[in-house]
């Protein structure tokens, strides 16, 4: 990887040195702001966070924001919670401390509560982490068709390497194998689009012009495969569809997709946390290579609650597929608000 990043001498804007990381609001706020940058499903962004001290932050589920009927047990939400919860630790690491990540502190009287983040004292963050972090803002979902160019083999290494240093194996998809896998993407997604619920699940969260902070605004669809080299979701099969959606115009995909396929040795709350933080820092690296990636999930979204677990391979248990290339430029998706997602304190903080 390219050492682009530059370490800063005072960590993230407006941090003093030797103050801790959650010491004021403007503080609590950017670093907020960077963790719900992160992907996460319909973009439901599904997180909550508080604050306990000047040196602790706490990162709940949202349980409101749960897909009832396409994530039942949460996979979705746990994998979309660890993206973030990636992203905080990266913007932590701008300030000079070091985050500790208690995953599941209280499982028995609070299942939400996700993560406990202590930040430690730490040394300066080294240029790949802050070329990461450089990358937070810039990094998208792209739905749309890539130019069919291959990865080169470094970049390739860099992503494996990427996922194996948060607990995860990242496994390239090819041949007659990546066309199995798409095929079978296809007939999940076909599965999934005859049910009214997920149909009325997928309206909920397909916001067509409407401008709204969360959901999947109607510039981020792509268009459809002109021959279904691709299973993309259909967000059409909402019926929100309008006259000017761009997926009315079909468009010529890569005719051999690169596929990889994210995988975590268990298949709990805790793996799937991991998942999403392996995730987010394949998803950051891929940026800084100039490379797009979009997710397939519809397999593991059919997948019924009383199978989970029983799935494992000598990789352990599929968490996401995901395909990468090199495609055209892509709007930013919205992103609720700060203040919606942080608890509110009042305590000496300026």
């Amino acid at each position: 990887m390219t050492e682009t990043g530059a370490v800063p001498e005072t960590g993230i804007a407006g941090v003093r040195p030797g103050e801790k990381p959650f010491a004021t609001h403007a503080g609590v706020r950017r670093l907020v702001a960077a963790a719900v940058a992160a992907p996460s499903v319909h973009n439901t962004q599904p997180w909550r966070f508080r604050r306990v001290d000047d040196a602790t932050l706490d990162l709940y589920a949202d349980l409101d924001r749960l897909l009832a009927i396409t994530d039942p047990l949460g996979r979705g939400l746990g994998v979309s919670c660890g993206a973030a919860l990636f992203n905080l630790r990266l913007a932590i690491r701008m300030t000079g401390y070091e985050p500790r990540v208690l995953a599941l502190p209280d499982p028995g009287d609070r299942p939400d509560l996700l993560a406990t983040v202590y930040a430690a004292p730490g040394a300066p963050p080294d240029p790949d982490e802050c070329l990461l972090h450089d990358m937070i803002p810039h990094r998208r979902t792209n739905r749309f068709p890539y130019d069919g160019r291959p990865l080169p083999k470094d970049v390739l290494v860099h992503l494996i390497a990427a996922a194996h240093d948060e607990g995860a194996t990242l496994l390239l998809v090819k041949g007659r194998t990546a066309r199995r896998v798409l095929d079978m993407v296809a007939a999940a997604d076909d599965t999934l689009a005859a049910d009214a619920a997920y149909r009325a699940e997928l309206a909920h969260w397909t916001r067509p012009g409407t401008g709204a902070a969360d959901g999947v605004p109607d510039d981020a669809f792509g268009p459809r495969p002109r021959h279904g080299e691709l299973p993309m979701r259909d967000f059409g099969l909402s019926g929100t569809r309008r006259a000017h959606d761009r997926r009315e115009d079909p468009a010529d995909f890569e005719a051999d997709p690169q596929l990889a396929a994210l995988f975590t040795r268990g298949d709990g709350l805790r793996d799937w946390l991991r998942a999403g933080q392996a995730l987010q820092r394949v998803l950051l690296t891929a940026t800084a290579h100039g490379v797009a990636a979009s997710m397939f999930s519809q397999p593991l979204d059919l997948r019924p609650p009383q199978r989970r677990g029983d799935q494992a391979g000598p990789f352990g248990h599929l968490q996401m597929l995901i395909r990468f290339g090199y495609g055209p430029p892509v709007p930013r998706v919205p992103r609720r608000p700060v203040f919606e997602v942080l608890d509110r304190w009042e305590d000496h903080c300026v």
